[in-house]
Formats: C-alpha cells, sequence, structure tokens
C-alpha cells in the first residue's frame, strides 16, 4: 500500500488518533503539573513523614514500567470495586508516571535557589507556605522551563499506551495497529504516524525555547 493510497483509506483516522493524542496530552499534563508540585511540596516539608511519602511516590512511579502500571489500572483495580473506563486508565498512568518525574525535574529546580533566601525569608518571619508561594515555586517554575518542555513530550509520547487497551477514539499508535490489521500497511503505517509525534515535538520545543528565553532567571 502506498502514501496516497494509505491516506486516502485512513487518512481520517490518523487525524482523529493525532487529535486523540493532543487531547490525551493536554489533560494528562495539567494534572501531572499540578500534582508533580504537590508531591515537591512534600518532599521538602520540615514533616518527616510527609518526605517519606513524597520520596516514596517518586520511586515508586519513576521506575515502573508504563504497561504494566496500565494493566493493573485497567485490569486489576476493577477487582477492587475501582472500574474506570479505557481513556480515565490512560491519564491515570500518565499522570502518575509523568508527575513522578516532573517532581524530579522541580527538585532541580529548586536546588538552584540561593540558601541565603530562604534565610532571608525567614529572618522577616515568612512562614514555611508563604517562603514556598513567594520564592520557592515561582522560582523552579522559572528554572525549569526546558526541562518541563521535555516532560510534555514524554507524556505525549506515553499517551501511546493507549494502544494497549480498546481506546476509541484511538491515539496515534493505536491507528497504527487499527491499519496493520485491515491492509498491509506495513512500515509506512507506522512512519506517518511518527511524523505526528516528530511535528508536534518540533512545536512544543519551539515554544518551550521561547518561553525559557523570556523567564529564565540569569545568575
Amino acid at each position: 500500500m502506498g502514501l496516497t493510497e494509505l491516506l486516502g483509506t485512513y487518512g481520517q483516522n490518523y487525524l482523529n488518533g493525532l487529535l486523540t493524542t493532543w487531547s490525551l496530552t493536554a489533560v494528562s499534563f495539567v494534572f501531572v503539573m499540578v500534582l508533580a508540585v504537590a508531591v515537591t511540596v512534600m518532599r521538602v516539608s520540615p514533616f518527616a513523614p510527609l518526605r517519606v511519602v513524597g520520596d516514596l511516590y517518586v520511586q515508586v512511579f519513576r521506575n515502573i514500567p508504563g504497561v504494566a502500571l496500565l494493566i493493573i489500572i485497567a485490569y486489576a483495580l476493577p477487582d477492587l470495586n475501582v472500574v474506570l473506563d479505557w481513556r480515565t486508565c490512560v491519564i491515570v498512568t500518565t499522570i502518575l508516571m509523568g508527575s513522578a518525574f516532573g517532581s524530579e525535574n522541580f527538585m532541580s529546580g529548586i536546588n538552584t535557589i540561593g540558601v541565603g533566601q530562604i534565610e532571608a525569608a525567614r529572618s522577616i518571619g515568612l512562614s514555611f507556605g508563604q517562603i514556598l508561594r513567594r520564592i520557592v515555586i515561582p522560582q523552579a517554575l522559572r528554572t525549569t522551563v526546558l526541562p518541563m518542555t521535555n516532560l510534555l513530550i514524554a507524556v505525549m509520547l506515553t499517551t501511546a499506551l493507549g494502544s494497549q487497551v480498546p481506546l476509541s477514539p484511538q491515539e496515534l499508535t493505536g491507528v497504527v495497529s487499527y491499519v496493520n490489521t485491515r491492509a498491509t500497511g506495513g512500515i509506512l503505517a507506522f512512519l506517518v504516524s511518527a511524523v505526528g509525534y516528530v511535528g508536534t515535538a518540533l512545536v512544543i520545543s519551539l515554544a518551550g525555547n521561547r518561553i525559557d528565553r523570556r523567564v529564565r532567571i540569569l545568575r
């Protein structure tokens, strides 16, 4: 099957797959950022049990394979009377994995903040929460734009786990499986899907670089 025939027959499937991938990525990344900040706050908390929970969260979800986590969420949770639709299973899997790596990015950003700033904030009577809101989190966000750009691309690629469950509409990788079970798409079917991923990643990278230039902290 040539490119013209492939796109003529399955072009709409690829377009739907690309839109689904973008949707999964956008929804997942919003929650990834929120949860990553929350976990990072736990990891720098003066309350030791919170630090242990935060560190344990990162170690568990950073080191478990995505497919294994998806299988647990999609097929094991129903035994505990927790039943999620396939789309939610993919999103939850992506969020749990992405937020663990996102927390590591935030920790790197926090480590760039001078100790003197924290001591100065304490000396004027700011509480732990005020120091986080006014000094730590804003600077950590500004210094981790490029790592978070890479994380956004990784989140997009992680949504390919949707090909492992009967997701409808399918994301890009699932479209490849759909095509190859109905025609001889071969490697060309994968290349068309790859173009969608690469094109999206390039746009994300360009946007991330532009944002980084505007908000980066010069030291």
